[in-house]
């Protein structure tokens, strides 16, 4: 789908304020509150905005450590049902990626420590179909889900 500048503030206006009503939304644009809930439709419709929720930062409540673990699988038990297991099993996950290279997957994970993070990575590489885990804690985040940027730059190299 092809973004457009009106997409794109729109789309800024929602990542700042998650619960902004549509008629606030088209009064800060200038446009119609018809407009923005068409914009609205077509950008849930084409898979652009998945949901409209609250970002959460889990330091605030309690998981301010951050590990990347790399997981190997079983090739005889497949990723879509190690993916399954693991999120049913950790909900310390709170990304997870089918990869390429020298793992099969890649999962971002929180804990509130250093003990409890070897517990969750413990918990990780039990679960059937985990054949070996590496992991790496994250010392600093520099960024975390950011897509504004991306947006603007979807609607520049718009012809």
């Amino acid at each position: 789908m092809q973004l457009d500048r009106l997409d794109a503030a729109l789309i800024r206006l929602l990542t700042d304020e998650p619960q902004l009503p549509v008629l606030e939304c088209a009064r800060r644009l200038g446009v119609a509150r018809g407009t923005v809930t068409s914009r609205l439709a077509r950008l849930h419709e084409s898979g652009v905005i998945e949901g409209i929720v609250p970002r959460l930062e889990p330091r605030a409540f309690g998981y301010g450590l951050t590990a990347f673990c790399l997981v190997e699988i079983d090739q005889k038990v497949g990723h879509d049902d190690v993916a399954t297991a693991l999120a049913e099993a950790i909900p310390e996950i709170v990304d997870m990626y089918t990869v390429t290279g020298a793992s099969d997957m890649q999962l971002r994970v929180v804990a509130p420590d250093a003990g409890l993070m070897q517990d969750v990575l413990d918990r990780i590489a039990v679960v059937p179909g985990v054949a070996r885990t590496a992991s790496s804690i994250a010392m600093r985040t520099h960024l975390s889900g950011r897509m504004l940027p991306l947006v603007e730059h979807a609607v520049r190299q718009a012809p």
